[in-house]
């Protein structure tokens, strides 16, 4: 689905969670958090993916990394699959993916200094000679996301959620990966914060080549960092491309809702879209049919009686029956 060579690739992902009632607790049902979804990250590139809470997001990214279990789909890394893997051999491909979580604070434990949590991550990789080595390492992480090193001996609530933001952001770099997750990494910050926060990413991308999915719900953010984006609607994968184009021609209905709740200076471009309607539905209970036809101001008869297939528009591709070929 992207251009250039693929460091992470996914297919048919599909992640269900059982819905158990009772004494026995039986299934009744599943909810189906990421049902089918196929992305591409590619080697030293930023793939955004977004949309609104409660679409999967999270769980694609905690799927991705195996700390939730997909039923179903392959998994590439470097052109390994990840879901034939045992946990032993899985073991090297979790140091080459890393994620940085919303929330700093809940992230870090409470109990450790700074320097013990980023070095954690070194002592079980077996990275550093000895802790000397590996808290000069700690010193050198922290300086290169912009923090004193001396500050390696406080505890994190001594921190402000941006500096703790950074900080996790070392960890993750501790450990040398080739992927970082941010699972709206920036989300929990104020604006100048945040401003702070995608510079360095930036920075770090530049310095190391590393390759971000970066999943968040802020399409602002997503303009300024991302080459490519893919949007998520209730599971599933409805619209992917490159950055640009999504923004200037986006081709399904649900990207036009979103980018019409964007904000904008430009009097021409408001009221040009239509936003996005009421609530998302449960992704236990799916519409039938194309899942976006309930909110969509373009459905058609067609819409809930058969599901769209994503098809291959202009660089990327759109779920809708109206991105079809005529």
């Amino acid at each position: 689905m992207t251009g250039g060579s693929p460091l992470l690739r996914a297919e048919g992902l599909r992640t269900w969670f059982p819905i158990r009632k009772g004494i026995l607790q039986r299934t009744v049902g599943w909810v189906r958090a990421v049902d089918g979804v196929d992305l591409e990250v590619p080697v030293g590139r930023t793939l955004a993916l977004v949309g609104e809470s409660g679409c999967g997001k999270s769980t694609v990214g905690r799927s991705l990394i195996r700390l939730v279990e997909p039923q179903a789909g392959r998994l590439w890394f470097d052109g390994v699959d990840l879901l034939r893997l045992g946990p032993g051999a899985l073991h090297p491909y979790r140091r080459a993916m890393q994620i940085v979580f919303q929330d700093p604070l809940g992230s870090l434990d409470p109990r450790m200094r700074v320097r013990d949590a980023i070095a954690e991550g070194m002592q079980s990789f077996g990275i550093g000679a000895d802790e000397r080595e590996r808290t000069d390492r700690v010193a050198a992480l922290l300086a290169r996301v912009q923090l004193d090193p001396a500050q390696m001996w406080r505890y994190p609530h001594e921190f402000s959620g941006g500096q703790r933001q950074r900080i996790c952001i070392a960890r993750a770099l501790a450990v040398e990966p080739r992927l970082l997750i941010c699972d709206e990494a920036t989300s929990a910050l104020d604006v100048s914060i945040q401003a702070q926060i995608l510079n360095l990413l930036r920075d770090l991308q530049a310095e190391l080549g590393l390759a971000y999915l970066f999943i968040t719900h802020d399409l602002g953010v997503v303009r300024y960092l991302a080459d490519r984006v893919a949007v998520m609607y209730l599971g599933q994968i409805v619209e992917e491309g490159e950055t640009e184009r999504i923004f200037g021609d986006p081709r399904h209905p649900y990207t036009r809702g979103l980018l019409a709740a964007v904000p904008s200076v430009d009097p021409r471009r408001r009221g040009v879209r239509a936003r996005v309607r009421g609530d998302v539905p449960s992704p236990a209970h799916p519409p039938p049919g194309c899942r976006f036809h309930p909110r969509c101001p373009e459905a058609f008869e067609r819409c809930p009686r058969e599901e769209p297939r994503l098809v291959p528009v202009g660089d990327g591709a759109s779920r809708c029956f109206l991105s079809e070929p005529a």
